[in-house]
């Protein structure tokens, strides 16, 4: 028979059986507590559908709700495409029933508040959504009181097309009523907006359709900047490819647009000079969406700040903001950009709620660009979190060769379109 134990002794080993207990039933806690969390993911772009798709692979047992109106998301990526009439409409369109058959709950309503301290949804229709995380990815919003002429009752004489849906279609239709020997007018502005290369992307493939059908047509770009993404690859592909027909005028040239007439398809440089155009597509400085600014993430700068590490917002414990609406640069806000976020976010969230260690935060963007179907670049990057900032990683990306020749611009188009197939395929599963 063992001696008793002293009160002491006693205590001693109540307290290692205790600990021990303890640490045996951690994991069994922290499973139970993930399984019974509730993340709500708003926005069904890049970013929000990736979230919600790798958050239920990584977090099988929690509740993964996905807040998205459209019962199909149009990509803004390949749009340019479109307006072009090398691709159809629908191609661009992915629908949410792959990511129901996983078990996600896709609620296609909109979200129209969001309570940080209660940790409600307030859906269309009044209905509140509990969460335990929050990741948003609400897109872009246009500051229509950003340039003085253009609001959104001025988009529809010029449209921005800046969000794929009407406005694309209507830019289109526009292109395609143009008289040949007419001029198609782009006013670019001032960064950051959604995908930097796109204006310079949309001029090349717009040269493209012009030079195939209205060829005494020109095209004239009024930029807010001197300096644009890959503007070396794009100013040697419209040159080879269209001559003089793109005209480029940078903000060092008066090209800064300080008002315009929509109904007049006429536009006013910084010289004071009158550009009047048959088509006139204005694309807008642009924000976070409303929702992210509901929810109290959007500082003076019109983005959501954000930790480099997770992409929590700075500004409200237990949610992440990932995608266009983030404050991430060097980051450019693409695609690729809120894909790769969504995947770390999904990653640091497993591992709060299951009690690992946080996953070391790094992040890639690829970028394609087509200046004619059978003419591609493109520029990648890595980034990775350092000293609570973003910083692109030395040596880690690269940019298309100048000079290249047809076989390798031809090679990047095909990788462009395998870029779009695969990116889609592991957001929408489709």
């Amino acid at each position: 028979m063992p001696a008793p134990l002293h009160s002491s002794s006693r205590r001693r080993a109540l307290g290692a059986l205790g600990a021990g207990a303890a640490a045996w039933s951690m994991p069994a806690l922290l499973h139970a507590q993930a399984g019974a969390a509730q993340i709500v993911v708003v926005g069904g772009g890049f970013g929000g559908a990736t979230a919600a798709r790798y958050l239920r692979k990584w977090l099988p047992a929690a509740r993964i709700t996905l807040v998205e109106p459209a019962a199909r998301y149009y990509t803004c990526a390949f749009s340019n495409l479109y307006l072009a009439g090398l691709r159809d409409w629908e191609t661009l369109g992915h629908g949410y029933d792959a990511l129901r058959t996983l078990g996600i709950d896709v609620v296609q309503v909109s979200a129209d508040d969001i309570d940080p301290v209660a940790r409600t949804v307030t859906v269309s229709g009044g209905e509140r959504l509990r969460w335990d995380k929050l990741v948003l990815s609400p897109g872009i919003d246009l500051r229509w009181d950003a340039l003085p002429g253009y609001d959104e009752a001025a988009a529809e004489f010029a449209p921005h097309a800046w969000k794929a849906g009407a406005q694309t279609h209507l830019l289109r239709q526009q292109l395609q009523a143009m008289p040949d020997g007419g001029t198609f007018m782009m006013v670019i502005p001032a960064g950051p907006y959604r995908c930097p290369p796109g204006p310079y992307e949309r001029a090349a493939l717009v040269a493209h359709y012009l030079a195939r059908c209205k060829p005494r047509s020109k095209l004239v770009l009024l930029d807010a900047k001197d300096e644009f993404s890959k503007k070396p690859l794009f100013l040697e592909g419209w040159k080879q490819r269209y001559g003089d027909m793109v005209e480029w005028r940078p903000l060092v040239e008066g090209g800064a647009v300080v008002r315009v007439d929509a109904q007049r398809r006429e536009a006013e440089d910084a010289h004071g000079e009158r550009h009047r155009a048959e088509v006139l597509n204005v694309i807008p400085a642009q924000k976070a969406g409303l929702i992210a600014v509901r929810a109290g993430v959007v500082d003076a700068s019109g983005w959501a700040p954000v930790h480099a590490g997770n992409f929590a917002s700075t500004l409200q414990p237990h949610v992440h903001v990932i995608g266009d609406a983030a404050s991430a640069a060097p980051m450019p806000k693409s695609g690729s950009s809120a894909n790769s976020q969504a995947k770390l976010v999904a990653a640091a969230l497993q591992a709060e709620l299951l009690g690992r260690d946080a996953p070391e935060a790094l992040y890639t963007n690829t970028c394609y660009s087509l200046i004619g179907p059978k003419h591609g670049i493109s520029v990648a990057g890595v980034y990775r979190a350092q000293s609570g900032t973003l910083v692109e990683v030395p040596g880690s990306g690269g940019i298309s060769p100048l000079g290249a020749g047809a076989d390798f611009r031809s090679a990047e188009a095909r990788y462009a379109l395998a870029w779009y197939e695969s990116i889609c395929g592991d957001t929408w599963g489709v």
